[in-house]
């Protein structure tokens, strides 16, 4: 049986996962570090955790964890800071020679210290340069208003000294004049600048607040950048004149709620001027010393820059092994570390010189000790793929992981999944847009694998390949289905089909669609070389040849698939020899598919083959509503109606013999071998002690790769928990689902026909509405638009 159903498959890399072997190491504590960091490099141990009974900080290694953990941090803080600078991390290839944990510790604490000191430093120089500008706008603005008081003050007086007293008892001399200030109190005023969104909501609080005895000055100055936020801000200069110590301390209550910036502002010109050209001089000595601070940022931070991506390399590097070491046992001596790791036998040889390099490295007088181990746990599952190979195993990864050498379906999906997408996406022009990107990404392989790509075009790039063979079956389902951008090719010739006017063939007649108009028949001559005879664009049943012929075959397309995937199953159980499984589960199950939607798949090629006008929908409905009876419109060939029941009955035979025999043979397997064991107890054979001897690695115990645990039907032998009511409900949810889902599945298939349909359909709206729009536009502009 193996030997009929061997294809060559095993011949094949991918089509089962590495052979793994479970080995323990003794490696040398001394020498730990660069034994792990030799092994990482390698990357193909997958190390087992032997202190899963201790929390993260009771393992050995957890202060250098942590130590990693800092690092990273400052890291991240360097990129931000280099980030926010508008610089690009450099990427360049890692040198053997790095820093040692201890100097490059070293190293970050010093250059964050320093960031920390230089950011530090530009804050405060750049809050104190916008105060500083802010108090140069006070001094222009509010003395403008001090300037202005004093001229209208002095013309005020003018007239008042040269106007005619009204009455006669007026005083001629000035010092009669009663003393404005004898009765008036000093005024004080405060000054400042306050954003423009709260200067209304300011002047309301300040008149409500002294009961009207305030005046208030202000004057729009345009964006200011904020001392506190440092950014920028629509700001008034305003000043406040007040009486009374108590309306001083209200406003400057006020001024602090509204977080307006208060600045001093002396009442003598001559100090005001003094002081505008201080605060100018200080702005320039400013402006240079944040130039040139600048100046050192921008060079700390480039050489960071320049450094960040291999330091960040680095640091995740010895997380990593400080990780790995912490699942590593510790004798009591702590001189030697064991550890215990799952390695592809094909690797052996390459961990071995990892191994030997690394003791090169450490120059230690002993070597790692590496030896196999026998054990009953599952192995891990590895697949070796390559650039070609990973977009698809990483496809069916998404889905679900094959456990240890199962078939792999990547092997079938590197055809079938760009094969499906190219029936949904069937057109030669779009296969050749998408043929031309994918020799792009090909082209330019090499660069790319070196630059950090984003999210959305490192995907595509991932998926390369795989473009590749979808473009060239678009192409292939292009030429099948007759369209190029929704218009037909005549690439295999001119149409099949004639006009007969009264049985004699009229050659004038090109359109086919006059042809029912000068009273002509359309026949067919023959069958189109290759693929859809363009004839049937553009008629009116163009849409429902196509519909029917698209729906049938991706009937046929998804019972061949799932057909494949039960096949999977069967190298399965042949490789773990479990005929169990075969007869109570494969059997069953392609009789069940292929006696439903078989049969269907059989009708539909007999109906293409007879060009019968057999209702397939009424073929089957009826042969579930009425089995044994086949009426007129659902009759294909002689003794259907025979066949449909037997089918039927062995369909629904089917479902029983999936969930029954397989639970009630485990059983009596398991019982038989607990009657066993007792028998073998009796004569004194202590089967226990020899379980245990195999579990440390004593007694070879059966392979991984010649049986499996019940999942597969075999094994549950005394050493295993066998319950029966959880395996019988385990295979009831497995026929349940198989049932369920040949039927759903079937249906899900039809999404190839309906996909098709909307691109086809999609594409010919496009080429109407866009293209040929622009063409009846007469405009060059438009039509390259259009295009």
């Amino acid at each position: 049986m193996p030997g009929l159903l061997d294809f060559g498959f095993n011949n094949i890399e991918l089509w089962r996962s590495e052979e793994m072997q479970l080995v323990q190491l003794m490696i040398p504590a001394e020498s730990a570090h660069d034994t792990v960091g030799a092994l990482g490099d390698v990357g193909l141990l997958q190390f087992k955790d032997l202190n899963a009974d201790k929390s993260a900080f009771q393992r050995t290694y957890a202060n250098q964890v942590k130590r990693c953990d800092e690092m990273a941090r400052k890291i991240r803080f360097f990129h931000d800071q280099v980030e926010k600078a508008g610089m690009t991390v450099g990427i360049r290839a890692i040198t053997d020679k790095g820093y040692e944990m201890d100097e490059l510790e070293g190293k970050l604490e010093e250059l964050e210290t320093e960031m920390l000191e230089v950011n530090g430093n530009s804050e405060r120089l750049a809050r104190s340069y916008n105060e500083l500008v802010e108090l140069q706008l006070v001094l222009e603005k509010a003395g403008s208003f001090f300037d202005q008081a004093r001229i209208d003050a002095q013309s005020e007086s003018f007239e008042r000294t040269y106007s005619v007293p009204e009455t006669m008892d007026a005083p001629l001399l000035e010092s009669a004049l009663p003393s404005a200030t004898a009765n008036t109190g000093r005024l004080g005023f405060v000054a400042g600048l306050i954003p423009q969104e709260k200067l209304n909501g300011f002047e309301r609080l300040l008149f409500r607040a002294t009961r009207g005895n305030m005046f208030l000055r202000q004057t729009p100055v345009g964006s200011v950048k904020d001392p506190a936020t440092g950014e920028q801000v629509e700001k008034h200069v305003f000043v406040v004149f007040y009486a009374g110590e108590r309306a001083r301390t209200k406003v400057l209550k006020i001024c602090e709620a509204f977080n307006a910036n208060r600045y001093p502002f002396p009442e003598d010109p001559a100090r005001q001027r003094q002081m505008h050209g201080e605060v100018t001089a200080r702005l320039r000595e400013l402006h240079t010393t944040i130039e040139a601070g600048e100046r050192h940022r921008e060079a700390v931070l480039q050489n960071i820059a320049f450094n960040l991506d291999q330091w960040a390399t680095q640091v995740r590097r010895e997380k990593a092994i400080y990780h790995t070491l912490n699942k590593l046992s510790m004798d009591t001596s702590r001189k030697v570390l064991v550890a215990e790791a799952w390695c592809p036998l094909a690797a052996k040889p390459r961990v071995h010189e990892a191994l030997r390099q690394a003791a090169m490295a450490s120059s230690t007088q002993l070597s790692t000790v590496l030896q196999p181990l026998m054990t009953k746990d599952p192995p891990p599952t590895y697949f070796k793929t390559d650039l070609f190979t990973n977009c698809f195993q990483a496809i069916v990864d998404a889905y679900g992981i094959a456990r240890y050498r199962e078939v792999n379906p990547a092997v079938y999906t590197i055809v079938t999944f760009p094969f499906l997408f190219a029936v949904m996406f069937g057109d030669f022009g779009h296969g050749l847009l998408m043929f031309m990107f994918a020799l792009y990404l090909l082209a330019n392989e090499k660069k790319f694998l070196k630059q950090q790509l984003d999210e959305i075009f490192g995907m595509a790039f991932g998926g390369r390949y795989c473009i590749v063979l979808m473009a060239v079956f678009s192409i292939f389902t292009g030429l099948i289905y007759n369209e190029f951008f929704s218009m037909p090719m005549t690439l295999f010739g001119k149409s099949r089909a004639r006009c007969f006017i009264n049985n004699v063939l009229d050659d004038s007649i090109r359109d086919m669609r006059l042809c029912p108009e000068r009273g002509g028949t359309i026949k067919l001559i023959g069958p189109y070389p290759f693929g859809v005879d363009p004839v049937w664009h553009g008629t009116k049943s163009e849409l429902p040849f196509l519909n029917s012929m698209k729906m049938k075959m991706s009937i046929l397309l998804g019972v061949v698939h799932m057909n494949l995937g039960i096949m999977m199953s069967l190298y399965n159980n042949l490789y773990f020899r479990d005929r169990l499984s075969t007869i109570c589960e494969f059997i069953p199950q392609m009789i069940f598919l292929n006696s439903l939607f078989g049969y269907l798949c059989i009708c539909i090629v007999y109906k293409w083959l007879s060009a019968k006008q057999t209702d397939l929908y009424h073929v089957m409905i009826y042969m579930f509503l009425s089995p044994g009876t086949v009426d007129e419109a659902g009759y294909l060939f002689k003794g259907q109606a025979g066949l449909q029941v037997f089918l039927l009955l062995i369909s629904f035979a089917a479902v029983p013999w999936m969930l029954v025999p397989k639970p009630m043979i485990l059983k009596r397997r398991h019982e038989e071998t607990e009657r066993q064991h007792r028998q073998y107890g009796e004569v004194g054979l202590d089967l226990d002690s020899e379980d245990e001897e195999a579990r440390r690695g004593l007694v070879t115990g059966n392979s991984a790769s010649h049986g499996h645990d019940d999942g597969h039907g075999g094994g549950h032998g005394h050493g295993d928990h066998f319950d029966f009511g959880e395996i019988l409900v385990h295979q009831m949810i497995h026929t349940i689902e198989f049932v369920l889902g040949a039927v759903s599945n079937t249906a899900s298939y039809l999404r190839l026909w309906a996909l098709s349909l909307a691109h086809s359909q999609l594409s010919a709206v496009f080429f109407d509405r866009v293209l040929m729009t622009t063409v009846k536009m007469n405009s060059p502009i438009a039509m390259m638009i259009g295009r």
